[in-house]
């Protein structure tokens, strides 16, 4: 008989897991659609931000706001952003403006120096202090003439996936 009810209990497990993948879409979270990262509400102007700028033909989400020095640090931090952003979504404790944490800016930064290292270069080389993160200067580039804004939301429901 306990070896019965453990057979039933697995099998309630994985069929509460596969319902949850299912329902969740959970395989499109390890992927790199921006559209994936707009399912909360709370990022509709953030994406119809970037959608309108000049990245959106080039970058999306993942390439500038996840580490790429190697796949463990990619997806550690992809992990770690996820579960934060499951937990202060599902319990109702999103800040009305949202803001990148430190280390996300300086992932941001090494990013923006990655992609665009023979640009850095000559700016390095020049008269100006190297002080300032490139988006002190470039604010609208990557999410578009309003920067960051959250207000008024957005409905990014109204674009196509990219």
């Amino acid at each position: 008989m306990t070896k019965y009810l453990l057979y039933v209990a697995i099998a309630v497990t994985v069929l509460a897991l596969g319902i949850f993948v299912y329902v969740t879409d959970a395989p499109a979270y390890g992927g790199t659609s921006a559209s994936t990262c707009n399912n909360c509400h709370v990022m509709d102007a953030q994406y119809e931000n970037w959608y309108h700028a000049g990245h959106a033909e080039t970058a999306v989400c993942v390439e500038c706001h996840l580490p790429h020095q190697n796949i463990f640090a990619y997806y550690v931090a992809k992990a770690r952003t996820g579960l934060h952003d499951v937990y202060y979504f599902s319990t109702g404790r999103t800040a009305a403006l949202i803001r990148a944490k430190p280390e996300t800016k300086q992932i941001i930064q090494d990013n923006c120096i990655r992609c665009h290292e023979t640009t850095v270069d000559e700016i390095v080389a020049g008269p100006q202090a190297f002080d300032r993160n490139c988006w002190d200067c470039h604010r609208s580039v990557a999410h578009g003439e309003r920067g960051i804004s959250t207000v008024p939301y957005q409905d990014a429901a109204l674009y196509p996936d990219r």
